[in-house]
């Protein structure tokens, strides 16, 4: 079962309470939180209150389903109504969100207690989850690791037990990445599943709202109630799925214990190696777009209040002004090529797979890596499996593979929207193991 299914039984046959379960999850905030990160706002009175509302619409026989009474997180780029919301930023420092995004409104109306917002990348423009006006997110496994980005409060809150589930956004890797880097189970619906009105944008034409959870089973039963199907999905006609596993790229570096233990935890399946395609025009295409959308989103504060950025965020933002208007045309028709190239895998595939991350966590603040002998920025590594799928805009699921010493490692499960049961079948046989670093 997974932690949600767990918590709602002992709700439903009198072995807890919401009140009971929320503050458990506040006193864990207390004392994990100054040196994890991972919450920017705690909303003790709010929570509370929705707690004790949860417990009184139970006792009288109203029950909202899974997430009734259980405590969630929100990322800080997710408007949460009366509570700060600073984007992780000093431009937003002074801001409070008028109303609940769509995606929380939701939340609420599925009965989950909303208890504060986590800690993102300013602006979520970084997958390194360790230059916000918060201060970084730290890893559970290693405090002096970082937690990935940018949604690392999230994955941070969920791996050290503060709370079973939390939202994210996923721009290029953002819920996945620092779900793998924690071990958890991160997850990145179909483009446009999750409605985005009230989440503070990065680059619209990749932007999804995700979900963190212990496990993925926990991400499907969010999603379910963020963005209900009214159709089934195609199942999987046996226990056995034909995956196409991604053959390592230059452009996509993996360490051979991560590629070793993440294709090892796929043993159960009918597994092939298959060529990515085009690797280097994806990337080239996903660049092109976020940088572009990216500066169209924050020109005018470039322009008028550059001292209030951080200043790699700011460094980036000032190199994305420099996307030619051509390079972004080309790019959008690359990512059309690249759809349909993808596409026609999953005629031979149920699924496709690779490591979500081809690295363990990163140091706090190190920016480059040592991946096979060569020498790589620790962002594109990051990010490098993970933002083809936000630009084609197909479901990907992390779920953690083990571990390499103590460091957790994903294995990445992609599909097309019409198939996304799928990766939560094959995803419930994973078997984690470890390895010596």
């Amino acid at each position: 079962m997974s932690e949600i299914e767990v918590l709602a039984e002992a709700l439903r046959i009198g072995k807890t309470t919401a009140d009971t379960l929320t503050r458990r999850a506040l006193a864990r905030i207390a004392d994990q939180n100054g040196e994890l990160g991972a919450f920017a706002v705690v909303d003790r009175e709010g929570a509370v209150r929705a707690a004790r509302h949860a417990d009184d619409e139970l006792s009288n026989g109203i029950d909202r389903g899974p997430l009734h009474g259980i405590p969630v997180a929100v990322k800080d780029l997710i408007d949460v109504e009366g509570l700060p919301a600073t984007r992780g930023s000093a431009h937003f420092a002074d801001h409070q969100a008028a109303e609940d995004a769509a995606c929380v409104q939701r939340l609420r109306a599925a009965g989950a207690v909303i208890i504060g917002t986590t800690v993102t990348h300013e602006f979520g423009y970084g997958p390194t989850g360790d230059r916000s006006w918060h201060g970084p997110a730290r890893n559970p496994h290693e405090l002096r690791r970082m937690a990935g980005g940018s949604s690392g409060g999230s994955a941070a809150a969920v791996a050290a037990g503060m709370v079973p589930v939390a939202l994210g956004t996923d721009t290029g890797g953002s819920a996945r990445i620092p779900a793998a880097l924690c071990g958890i189970a991160g997850y990145k619906p179909s483009f446009g599943r999750v409605p985005r009105d009230g989440v503070f944008p990065l680059a619209p034409s990749l932007d999804h709202v995700g979900v963190l959870g212990a496990t993925a089973r926990d991400c499907q039963l969010v999603i379910q109630a963020l963005a209900p199907r009214h159709s089934a999905c195609q199942s999987l006609a046996g226990s056995v799925a034909r995956i196409g596993w991604l053959e390592a790229a230059p452009q996509t570096p993996v360490s051979p214990a991560v590629a070793e233990l993440t294709r090892n935890s796929l043993a159960e399946h009918d597994v092939t190696e298959v060529p990515w395609g085009a690797p280097d025009a994806m990337w080239e295409a996903f660049s092109a777009i976020q940088s572009s959308e990216a500066f169209a989103t924050h020109a005018d504060r470039v322009r008028d209040r550059p001292e209030l950025f951080d200043a790699e965020v700011l460094d980036r933002l000032r190199s994305a002004s420099e996307t030619a208007g051509w390079h972004y045309v080309r790019a959008l028709r690359a990512r059309e090529e690249a759809r349909a190239y993808m596409s026609g895998l999953f005629e031979r595939f149920d699924l496709l797979a690779s490591p979500t991350v081809g690295i363990t966590a990163p140091l706090l603040g190190q920016r480059e890596v040592d991946v096979n002998g060569s020498s790589r920025a620790v962002r594109s590594t990051l990010l490098a499996l993970t933002c083809p799928w936000n630009l084609l805009g197909f479901p990907a699921l992390s779920v953690p593979a083990g571990h390499i010493g103590r460091l957790p490692v994903g294995v990445q499960l992609i599909c097309p929207p019409d198939r996304e049961d799928r990766l939560f079948t094959v995803a419930d046989s994973i078997v984690p193991s470890s390895v010596n670093s």
